[in-house]
């Protein structure tokens, strides 16, 4: 290091003096004076400027061709060092470089602010990507009149405030290549850049961008644009703007909230290869001319709220989940929910229908506002639901339709004719919309009220916008007749539900006050009955102990003090190398812990993670024990920190149904972890490695004790200790079974406690892809409800023995959650589903399709779609703990008839035991007195016990 220092102090010496020769020669130094003192800046400013390899005195850059630098004549134009990794900052005045017309300064640590680059007139390429800059100027962009390619993705700009693109950047009228990826651009994307005729790649992904997209970015003549991962609610509406941008090769808008259909007209851009537009909130049926531009070689639309079939396609096609009403790709759907899709789509798929009406049959899984008799629907009930759109002449196709009620919406249009066919049809009620002439001929038996649509009704005011009264209004109500006074009553019904709502309010209110006392005072009487928690106490080093030892001892005490305090003092405190953990009676040193595990011999590996390696070990008095061990290689604060929180959660917290911590040593490089053994290992061995290990598949009994158990211990975690913990990590592989294949829930070093008064809490991305909840992969807020989705995927993999994520699987089943969530609705697609090693019953396949309904809510997109842990307790529970009386077996009874009164079997006792009447039995009063002296002798065994 001191050797490093000397030669970077030795050549910034040497090129100061250079270039004070170049500044007082002209002759001497081919390069401009100003130029060379810029150079000198910039080797200032660098704290290894070493890596250049430029000479030292007698040199000039343009004279001598010095590496990474490139003139005309005399003025420098180029200086390209990426990735050598330099560190410092550069000069205030770069900009006075006025000749430079490309600059590489990418992939290196340059920090500090970014120098102004107004008035470089002819710089054309700047790159300076992938950095530390943290600060640009207001005035960067002024005068780059030449600039094509500008790069500053990848840099931490006014990280506290963000920044957003100035106008002067608009004088840039050659601009190709804008790369502004997670650099902390906030607010609106620019309306400018839609008038920028020459840009041909747009990123700007990964940053704080909201609102639409500009109208006038139509016809914009881009190749690429990535737009995706805003953070924050993202960006939003429509995205019809896209389908004219016809050159586009490549579009990436996933991860926003982009609302609304993909646009039909999306077939005009021929040349798209690759369209990712999942995780957003797009509707609608995805369009055929998109599944077939003749280019395309990669979709991805999952997690959206698309409709309609699934397209079968022969690229790279991600889709699940979405609301498709077909599982299988190319399985058309039924002609009732394509009369209804028509329907939809003429009223711009309200989210709320869109997200609603999924599966191939409206009548078997209760689509909102849609009513059925004899399984075909008979009733559209949508009243003031701010539909925006016209009425669908696909409802012609509903032949089974007594009554539309589609009142109080902003429909416009004309009523089609294809609904005065319908032959069963008796209401239709389309009040108060925007409804023009002319009204088809409806039989005398329809009654069609169309009072409040002023083009067909005079007396009726013009029809306002829509309010902004909450989407969905009251689809539940009765279809309405109006007649000439309907106002006054439509008035007086809204005043009268506005009363119920209050009431409602008011009554849910006080039930929810008196729940609440009620829970606070039944936990405030049972506090004192709790056992006190364990926790960890670290006793400090005693000067006259020969082992200088740190002593750890796991006792139960009262005191709920976090104890990571004190495991940071006994770290910090020095290296020895004998310590001592003490749990109970157990007392093991670091020695002894190398002697059970023959010094953590590869032999006594029982797994390995990103922690480090368990190994197995038994002590001298026969007792068990797995010893995690952290990897000297991987002692990084997150490491530590996984550590700590494991002693940390596991010393507050005790249950049957969670690994018992039995101690820990930390000091110096050493950080060990004892626990209770669990002989049987991990659960994923048992699921998904079986054959390979030699051993039986589980049973369905044992799965579903596993399956209580997980639960049981994640209902403890959540809401029965005494606070509340999110786990995180909850997998098979840390699910441990013991003898009796009873399982406890391990691994806790990623465990967050769940802040009291919120409902989730924003923290760095943890866990295990396949397990994670949709919200907390995209958004990184935690709650207790990510937990039960990761326990929805265990119970998922209990029931298919597939593992959660597996990339070789079909497209379709790779992603279990996304895949089974389509099963589950099909008892035959379940049923084919099973595990292959389960002997299936008709009773025990009644009890898969409860534990596959529990996991589908548990695995819901929406966390307050997920039921609680204890919700699982109580499905699980009735399953396990079944009970049958056995049979009767009268070598159970010892010989005795238990019919008998219990006169006649202490009489017969007697008999057997040869004894007298020395218990004073009164048969005339049928009663036994009180037991005499002596009486326990006659039950003494054997062997004087």
């Amino acid at each position: 290091m001191e050797e490093e220092l000397f030669m970077g102090a030795s050549f910034k010496f040497l090129f100061a003096l250079s270039t004070l020769l170049c500044l007082n020669s002209i002759v001497w130094c081919a390069t401009d004076p100003n130029d060379f003192a810029i150079l000198q800046e910039f080797v200032k400013g660098l704290d290894n400027p070493e890596v250049l390899k430029w000479p030292s005195s007698g040199s000039d850059p343009c004279g001598d061709s010095w590496p990474y630098i490139f003139c005309s004549a005399s003025r420098i134009n180029q200086i390209q060092t990426k990735d050598l990794n330099l560190r410092g900052t550069l000069p205030k005045d770069f900009n006075k470089l006025t000749e430079l017309s490309n600059l590489g300064l990418q992939n290196n640590e340059l920090s500090g602010s970014l120098p102004s680059f107004s008035g470089l007139s002819k710089l054309e390429k700047a790159y300076l990507g992938n950095n530390k800059f943290d600060t640009i100027p207001s005035d960067f962009f002024n005068g780059l009149t030449s600039l094509q390619v500008l790069s500053l993705e990848y840099n931490p700009l006014n990280e506290s405030t963000g920044w957003t693109l100035p106008l002067d950047l608009k004088d840039s009228a050659q601009l190709t290549n804008l790369s502004l990826t997670e650099c902390n651009l906030v607010g609106p994307l620019p309306d400018f850049l839609g008038s920028m005729n020459s840009l041909a790649v747009l990123e700007m992904s990964y940053n704080n961008l909201s609102g639409e997209i500009p109208a006038n970015y139509s016809g914009m003549q881009l190749q690429v644009l990535k737009l995706n991962n805003q953070f924050g609610p993202g960006l939003s509406g429509s995205i019809d703007v896209v389908a004219s941008m016809t050159q586009l090769t490549l579009l990436w808008l996933h991860g926003n909230s982009f609302t609304g259909p993909i646009p039909t007209t999306i077939g005009a851009c021929t040349s798209l290869k690759q369209v990712w537009l999942n995780d957003n909130k797009l509707v609608g049926i995805i369009p055929d001319n998109l599944t077939a531009l003749p280019e395309l070689q990669a979709l991805r639309v999952q997690n959206n709220k698309l409709m309609g079939p699934i397209p079968k396609v022969s690229f790279n096609f991600t889709y699940i989940p979405n609301s498709f009403c077909q599982t299988t790709p190319g399985e058309a759907c039924s002609p009732e929910v394509n009369a209804l899709l028509g329907f939809l789509g003429d009223v711009n798929y309200p989210l709320k229908l869109a997200d609603a009406w999924t599966g191939n049959d409206p009548c078997g899984s209760s689509w909102f506002g849609v009513s059925c008799a004899r399984n075909n629907v008979s009733g559209i009930n949508l009243p003031n639901f701010k539909l925006n759109g016209t009425l669908s002449p696909s409802l012609g196709k509903l032949t089974s339709l007594t009554a539309i009620t589609l009142s109080g919406n902003n429909l416009n249009g004309t009523i089609p004719s294809d609904l005065a066919k319908l032959s069963l049809l008796k209401m239709l009620n389309i009040a108060d919309n925007d409804i023009g002439p002319p009204v088809p001929n409806f039989s005398n038996g329809v009654k069609v009220v169309v009072n409040g649509n002023p083009k067909l009704d005079p007396t009726a005011p013009p029809k306002s916008p829509p309010t902004d009264s909450p989407e969905g209004g009251s689809p539940g109500s009765s279809p309405n007749s109006r007649g000439s006074n309907s106002s006054d009553a439509s008035k007086g019904s809204s005043k009268l539900k506005l009363v119920i709502i209050i009431v409602a309010i008011v009554v849910g209110v006080l039930l929810i006050s008196v729940v609440l006392l009620f829970v606070y005072f039944h936990r405030k009487a049972k506090k004192g009955t709790y056992p006190a928690p364990t926790s960890i106490v670290i006793h400090p080093r005693d000067s006259s102990d020969p082992g200088n030892a740190v002593k750890v001892v796991v006792a139960d005490n009262a005191n709920n003090r976090d104890t990571s305090s004190d495991l940071q003092t006994s770290i910090g405190s020095g290296s020895s190398d004998t310590h001592v953990i003490e749990a109970g009676n157990l007392v093991v040193s670091v020695q002894i812990l190398r002697n059970v595990t023959k010094n953590f011999s590869s032999d006594q590996e029982l797994g390995r993670g990103g922690f480090g390696v368990v190994y197995k070990g038994e002590l001298h008095d026969g007792t068990q024990i797995a010893v995690k061990r952290m990897e000297s290689g991987v002692l990084s604060s997150k490491a530590f920190d996984e550590f700590q929180a494991e002693i940390a959660v596991l010393s507050k917290v005790r249950h049957r149904n969670l690994v018992s911590l039995l101690g820990f040593s930390a000091d110096g490089s050493e950080k060990l972890l004892v626990y209770e053994y669990m002989p049987k290992g991990a659960l994923s061995k048992h699921l998904f490695h079986w054959k390979e290990a030699n051993v039986d598949p589980l049973s369905w009994k044992r799965r579903l004790n596993i399956a209580l158990d997980v639960a049981r211990a994640m209902e403890y975690l959540h809401s029965l200790a005494h606070q509340s913990f999110i786990h995180r990590d909850l997998k098979s592989s840390n699910i441990l079974l013991d003898d009796d294949y009873r399982a406890k829930v391990s691994d806790f070093g990623l465990v967050k406690l769940a802040p009291d008064g919120k409902n989730s809490v924003a923290t760095r991305l943890a866990g295990t892809f396949g397990y994670l909840a949709p919200e907390y992969a995209v958004t990184g807020k935690v709650s207790t409800k990510i937990d039960v989705f990761s326990f929805g995927v265990v119970l998922i993999e209990l029931i298919t023995g597939m593992t959660a994520l597996d990339e070789d699987r079909p497209e379709e089943t790779r992603h279990l959650a996304s895949w089974f969530y389509h099963v589950k609705f099909n008892k035959e697609k379940l049923r084919n589903s099973i595990d292959k090693s389960l002997d299936i019953s008709e009773e025990t396949f009644e009890e898969i399709c409860t534990v596959a309904e529990l996991a589908g809510h548990c695995t819901a997109r929406e966390p307050h779609q997920r039921p609680e842990m204890g919700h699982a307790v109580n499905v699980l529970a009735p399953l396990v703990d079944k009970w049958k009386p056995v049979k009767e077996d009268m070598d159970e009874s010892l010989g005795i008839d238990l019919g008998q009164p219990l006169l006649q079997m202490v009489k017969g006792w007697q008999a057997a035991d040869g004894s007298t009447s020395s218990f004073g039995l009164d048969d005339s009063k049928g009663s036994i007195p009180a037991r005499p002296a002596g009486f326990a002798d006659s039950f003494t065994s054997a062997d004087g016990r």
